[in-house]
């Protein structure tokens, strides 16, 4: 289009209603900003207006007369020159944010405060866009105004060690710095409902904190923008929105992408729900890590509207991205104490189902163990022909119920926290039992664990009941949206949650239990069958760009050994890799290889290095396996580097194969293995190049009776020599000796090209 058309063309709506609500679901915004200020958005390649909101008095100018035109002629050529000139050179505009231009004289002069942005294209076809939002500059607004509050807050947050501590400092400091009335953390749950679980706000406000919110109030839309816009202030909830225009009738239908635009408008439905609550401004406060929402900061002022500048709402949003680094910390911390404490219990539960003297039952029972492990109010064992019950249980008929439902489930572990939701029928066997979770043994045994009601009284916000009928006149109604009073509603028929640790722990006592039946001699063969599965791992890492095949191949049939492999990515995003081999062979072999995997997961996932990880299981194998022998490789790969870290233990070298099929061996064992060592060595490191491999392996895999090791390893070489694409279990039947009495284990893990 020329200039000349673009400028003569009528300015049309960006979208119509219909194309509106497709585009939301598209791209998830709407078509409407913020009367505050104007948003336009600006083609690159030649400065021209295509999109401006329909209110453009700040510029003195109808929007008929901004449509189409130049940026110069719409603002002047100083201050469009300011704003085009990192765009086009490419600059980060976050850098650059806010511009402060010169307001045109023909609207009385003055600042304008410019934010940019470059929205994302819609379609192929699109041009190369850049929005302009433009706002009075709000006078003394630089960074001095809330440097002392910003600075001071950080510093308590760092000295915060409590969660309740970090919630109120950082909601103090954003109070202070944005001049609400009231500030507010809204946490959300796993269903997407929130609890206000700390607030800052003026002397004779109600408070708020412990009013629970339905999911309904915080809709996904507008969670998106809570992630994409960390900060988004609506400076007036009475105000209409205006709609965006384009200056091109052939674009009517396609919809401009707002999502990181600040003046964007918010659902009319959740203005109405702020706006009921008596609050003129709102201030919401995106709260995530790792890429998940945990919460949101609403802040509420009631009697006027109330304007933030931009380097404000900056600093709330360091305090916000702090707040939620520190509190990640503080959750794993307080993780990591539990799952000590789970591992402390679990060693002793393995030691009772040891006890052969006494029925399994009675063994891991009579201690309380049992119950400690997961916080339960009871617990039952049916093992070895027997039922064994512990604390707070039902009568026969529903213990047997119980049983029934947790062995026929067809799941090794199972848990509910609400019995009556889940299995009815079993709840009305076993009226006093809210939570449940059980694991699943050979031969229909099963160790169940209960948890009692937990009446949790909920103080509602709205009613989270999307079914409950509510006549127009309803008074509760209208509490609810129009009034801080609250609607209390009591939970019934559930338990605590079971948690992920726990469910974790109940499944690695299940390995325990199982090698317990082995050696009290219960069904050898399927038990066998069962204890192989349970102690390899089911499913392997995935990792963008690296994909992990492994084999692991018994010396006899029927006959479990000490190799074991283990492939998960960390907490860091790390991939850990580990292959070992524990001396010896049968049930005592195996017995120890499930405690050694249960425990390196354990320090892997609470250390930051492979050389940590081995320490901590250096010192457990020292302190509650004396005797054992066991060699051991840990590999942790930085998947976007490829740099493995990696320490040995008296197990043979990592081998890394080039894209060609050229191979390179890693650094020989620096100490000898676990049980003989007197100390974990330093790490070394290796490089998996693109398109390369890195192959871990026991020595059951290379060994021969009749050759040198050396051999076995160049053997191990030349099956890699087509290059890293060479199928697994051809380089387990070319490398291992059929007559071999040892297990064998083999790991490759590809870097794709």
């Amino acid at each position: 289009m020329t200039k000349s058309a673009a400028a003569s063309a009528a300015p049309v709506p960006a979208s119509s209603e219909a194309a509106a609500s497709e585009a939301v679901a598209r791209v998830g915004v709407p078509a409407t900003v913020q009367p505050r200020g104007v948003l336009l958005a600006v083609r690159v390649s030649d400065g021209v207006v295509l999109h401006a909101s329909a209110a453009t008095d700040l510029l003195g100018l109808e929007v008929s007369e901004v449509l189409g035109k130049p940026l110069s002629d719409v603002l002047g050529a100083g201050p469009a020159g300011q704003i085009l000139a990192p765009v086009v050179a490419g600059v980060d505009l976050a850098t650059v944010n806010p511009l402060v231009v010169e307001r045109p004289a023909r609207c009385g002069g003055g600042e304008l405060e410019a934010i940019l942005h470059r929205p994302r294209r819609t379609s192929a076809s699109a041009p190369s866009l850049v929005v302009v939002e433009l706002a009075p500059r709000t006078s003394g607004n630089g960074v001095a105004t809330g440097y002392g509050p910003l600075r001071t807050a950080l510093a308590d947050l760092e000295l915060a060690e409590s969660l309740d501590e970090l919630y109120d400092v950082a909601l103090e400091a954003m109070r202070t710095l944005t001049g609400f009335e009231r500030v507010s953390l809204y946490l959300l749950d796993a269903q997407g409902n929130a609890e206000v679980v700390a607030e800052a706000h003026r002397r004779g406000l109600a408070p708020w904190t412990g009013v629970h919110f339905p999911a309904s109030d915080i809709p996904a839309e507008v969670r998106e923008l809570h992630q994409s816009l960390r900060v988004h202030l609506v400076d007036d909830t009475e105000a209409e929105p205006v709609p965006v225009l384009a200056a091109d009738p052939s674009v009517a239908g396609r919809q401009l992408d707002l999502s990181a635009a600040t003046l964007r408008a918010e659902p009319r439905e959740y203005v109405a729900l702020h706006r009921a609550r008596g609050a003129r401004a709102t201030i919401a406060v995106g709260l995530s890590y790792g890429g998940e929402l945990w919460g949101v900061v609403y802040g509420h002022h009631y009697g006027s509207p109330k304007r933030v500048p931009y380097d404000v709402r900056v600093g709330v949003e360091l305090i916000a991205s702090t707040l939620s680094a520190l509190r990640a910390a503080q959750v794993g911390a307080d993780r990591d104490a539990e799952a000590r404490r789970q591992e402390r219990v679990l060693a002793h539960l393995a030691a009772d189902s040891r006890d052969e003297s006494v029925p399994l039952g009675t063994a891991i029972t009579r201690s309380g163990w049992t119950r400690r492990l997961v916080r339960a109010d009871g617990a039952i064992v049916r093992a070895e022909g027997r039922v064994t019950s512990v604390g707070h249980v039902p009568d026969a008929a529903g213990q047997q119920a119980l049983i029934a439902w947790v062995s026929g489930a067809g799941e090794e572990v199972i848990a509910t926290d609400c019995l009556r939701e889940t299995a009815p029928d079993v709840a009305a066997a076993a009226p006093d039992v809210a939570g449940v979770m059980g694991i699943a043994l050979p031969e229909g045994q099963v160790l169940i664990w209960l948890r009692d009601e937990v009446q949790r009284r909920v103080e509602w916000g709205s009613d989270p009941s999307s079914s409950r009928p509510l006549r127009a006149d309803d008074p509760i109604r209208t509490m609810l949206r129009a009034s801080e009073e609250r609607w209390r509603e009591v939970v019934d028929g559930h338990s605590l949650p079971w948690t992920e640790d726990q469910v974790d722990s109940a499944a690695a006592l299940r390995v325990h239990l199982l090698e317990a039946l082995y050696l009290r001699g219960r069904k050898e063969v399927r038990a066998t069958e069962e204890l192989q599965r349970s102690l390899l791992p089911h499913d392997l890492a995935h990792v963008d760009g690296w994909t992990v095949e492994a084999r692991y191949e018994a010396a006899g049939a029927g006959l479990v050994g000490g190799d074991w492999y283990d492939a998960l990515v960390l907490p860091s995003g790390h991939l850990a890799l580990v292959v070992g081999d524990v001396t010896g062979h049968g049930l005592q072999a195996a017995a120890t290889m499930g405690q050694l995997r249960t425990a390196l997961r354990t320090s892997l996932v609470g250390s930051s290095t492979a050389h940590e990880a081995a320490r901590l299981l250096f010192e457990v194998v020292r302190w509650t396996l004396p005797g054992e022998v066991a060699t051991l490789t840990v590999a942790l790969v930085d998947p976007v580097t490829g740099v493995v870290e990696n320490v040995s233990l008296g197990h043979p070298p990592l081998l890394v194969v080039q894209p060609d099929g050229a191979v390179r061996w890693g650094p020989k064992a620096g100490a000898p293995p676990l049980g003989l060592a007197r100390d974990v060595p330093p790490a070394t490191r290796v490089e998996v190049p693109l398109g390369g491999a890195l192959v871990l392996y026991s020595d059951g895999l290379v060994e021969r009776r009749d050759e040198s090791i050396g051999e076995g390893l160049a053997r191990l070489a030349t099956a890699f020599v087509r290059g890293p694409a060479v199928d697994v279990d051809e380089v387990l039947r070319s490398t291992r000796d059929e007559r071999s009495a040892d297990d064998a284990t083999l790991l490759v893990v590809r870097r794709e090209a």
